[in-house]
């Protein structure tokens, strides 16, 4: 069956929502680099770092909570609702960091107001990946949906770009001391901006068939002891796939532009720019990989993800540490994300379709913000920490081993394209 007018436009639209979500959360890690030494006034720069890696690791923490309200109010009132909420949140934590005095003016309120923000940043997008990944696997055709869903990347991805192609135009009009001083809160302001507008655009949104299909009494069924006792295995599964997934994602995008800074010895801007070369690449991949998975399978897939990021982490982040020139990087880094993009084309689909409709939203947001708060928003942090204590590679076969379980877990699931619970064409 065609993917018709009114399902295009709300995946279009349910996608230009997930690209602010995401830009307004990456604006932090972009522009830390920035507003450290505002919040934080240290001499050691790797200290600062560590400092708002950790508020930014306080942001993951909440994502299980925000998971846990939002996926049950996705299952209960709709996932268009739940997306209207979650960048509502978001919304609220942009303007927050946009206009947070610094320590010179507040002391220690600036850091306190940087967390809150952070908190509220951390709600939101915990409730938005199981909203989007179910409101776009429920909306995507049968035939079709491992391509269409592979958008929520696309856009994930796509916000994280934006926000590296709005530091990139800064740097060109600003010199270092005034991106520090001011400069950095252009993009925040700008997301708050963006943020309000998604919302309005999200409340027009067409709901999905697959909830105005379910009864009553199936909405008020969703809630984490339900999800604990009835999906116990999905649960373990979901966690454990997601902790290296998130992990690898993190430490290939995030983490990498401060790898090529502070290990490869890349200035601030060569780095930033190889980072959105990168990403560019990357996000035009997911569709393709998508392709691929309605052609062959979800399970072939993630297995080729697991076995190829758990072979190649280690001697690419050594390779990369060593790159002679940007380019040299540029083709390690493009070289991971590809591995990487056979599990994050499909992540949100294959788990939302191991639930059944009236517990999905919560089946995809809780085990997954579980395993990426512990390992994926901690990413930064423990690179950082093994820098600091001069055990910078052990970081790699960390991120290695826990690919490992992440592989074991991809082996114990089912093929999802043959087993899908979402039962509309």
């Amino acid at each position: 069956m065609p993917l018709n007018a009114k399902r295009l436009k709300s995946i279009i639209g349910g996608s230009a929502g997930n690209l602010v979500e995401w830009y307004d959360f990456y604006a932090y890690a972009a522009l830390s680099i920035y507003f450290a030494p505002v919040f934080f006034p240290k001499d050691d720069p790797t200290a600062q770092l560590l400092s708002t890696a950790a508020i930014f690791a306080v942001g993951f923490l909440m994502r299980p909570i925000g998971a846990w309200i939002m996926g049950i109010y996705g299952d209960r009132h709709g996932r268009k609702a739940g997306l209207a909420l979650s960048v509502g949140l978001m919304f609220a934590g942009s303007l927050m960091i946009a206009a947070a005095p610094t320590h010179a003016q507040a002391g220690a309120l600036a850091p306190a107001i940087l967390v809150i923000a952070r908190l509220l940043q951390g709600l939101s997008v915990g409730g938005e990946y199981g909203a989007s990944a179910t409101y776009l696997s429920e909306m995507a055709t049968r035939e079709r949906r491992g391509f269409w869903a592979s958008f929520q990347y696309v856009t994930l991805v796509g916000g994280q770009l934006c926000a590296l192609g709005v530091v990139l135009v800064l740097q060109m009009f600003l010199d270092e001391a005034e991106l520090e001083a001011w400069g950095w809160r252009i993009p925040f302001a700008l997301g708050a901006v963006l943020a309000l507008l998604v919302y309005v655009l999200r409340r027009k949104l067409a709901e999905t068939a697959s909830f105005e299909a379910m009864s009553a009494e199936q909405r008020n069924r969703s809630g984490a002891l339900r999800l604990l006792k009835e999906h116990p295995r999905e649960f373990a599964i979901v966690a454990a796939i997601t902790a290296g997934g998130s992990l690898a994602f993190y430490a290939y995008t995030t983490y990498m532009q401060k790898f090529l800074v502070n290990t490869t010895g890349f200035d601030r801007q060569v780095a930033t720019q190889v980072m959105t070369a990168a990403l560019f690449v990357y996000m035009l991949a997911q569709p393709l990989f998508g392709y691929l998975s309605d052609r062959f399978g979800r399970k072939p897939m993630l297995i080729a993800f697991g076995l190829g990021a758990m072979i190649t982490t280690v001697p690419g982040y050594t390779l990369i540490a060593g790159a002679a020139t940007p380019l040299a990087a540029f083709a390690l880094i493009i070289g991971l994300l590809m591995i990487l993009s056979a599990y994050t084309s499909i992540s949100g689909l294959v788990k939302a379709e191991l639930f059944p409709v009236h517990i999905r939203t919560l089946g995809v947001a809780l085990p997954y913000a579980v395993g990426n708060a512990l390992f994926g928003g901690s990413a930064e942090y423990v690179a950082l920490w093994f820098k600091n204590a001069g055990m910078e590679s052990v970081f790699y076969w960390y991120v290695t081993g826990i690919l490992a379980v992440a592989t074991v877990g991809i082996l114990m699931l089912p093929d999802t394209k043959k087993t899908s619970l979402i039962a509309e064409d």
